[in-house]
């Protein structure tokens, strides 16, 4: 288990492959149901693939924050800046380190460098509504459901197979100080 300080830094197309996996088992599978943050009962198949990685990796407006220790990646999130706010997305916490306060962490350099990096005055992200806990731990940070909602890309299966039929997303925004 890593234990050193923690680095944060911009992703490279060299750390795809360990980014993909990390991303995989927060989300998906047996693997995610270590940490509290698993979609495994809403959704089987991937959460992304080195594609979709590499879209944000290399994305012009934005960046993928990943957070590692001892030369390690423990977390990420994308940052893209749109216009006059940041998305937030992607966000991964290794299963094994969730519920110990690396999310907080992770959630507050996310929002220090949006405002760094571009200025931002509000961060967005969407989750799926369903997943009570995921959200209420937002609002405790500061951010707000706005009851927006955006449909599941059903029959998409680059974003996983539903497993309910009544998936979608809200969004959720925080103004930034």
């Amino acid at each position: 288990m890593p234990t050193g300080e923690l680095v944060f830094r911009s992703a490279t197309d060299a750390d795809i492959p360990a980014l993909v996996a990390l991303i995989e088992s927060a989300y998906r599978g047996d693997a995610s149901r270590a940490g509290w943050t698993t979609e495994a009962d809403l959704l089987e198949g991937q959460r992304t693939d080195p594609e979709g990685v590499a879209a944000v990796v290399r994305q012009k407006d934005g960046r993928l924050l990943v957070a590692e220790r001892d030369g390690e990646p423990i977390a990420c999130c994308q940052l893209e800046h749109r216009g006059d706010h940041v998305y937030f997305g992607m966000f991964a916490v290794r299963p094994a380190l969730q519920g110990g306060g690396l999310g907080k962490v992770i959630l507050a350099e996310a929002e220090r460098a949006a405002r760094a990096a571009w200025g931002a005055r509000e961060m967005r992200m969407t989750v799926i509504r369903q997943r009570t806990e995921l959200i209420a731990w937002y609002e405790r940070r500061g951010y707000r459901r706005t009851g927006e909602l955006s449909p599941f890309p059903y029959g998409d299966e680059r974003f996983g197979i539903p497993q309910r039929a009544d998936l979608a997303f809200e969004l959720l925004v925080k103004p930034l100080g």
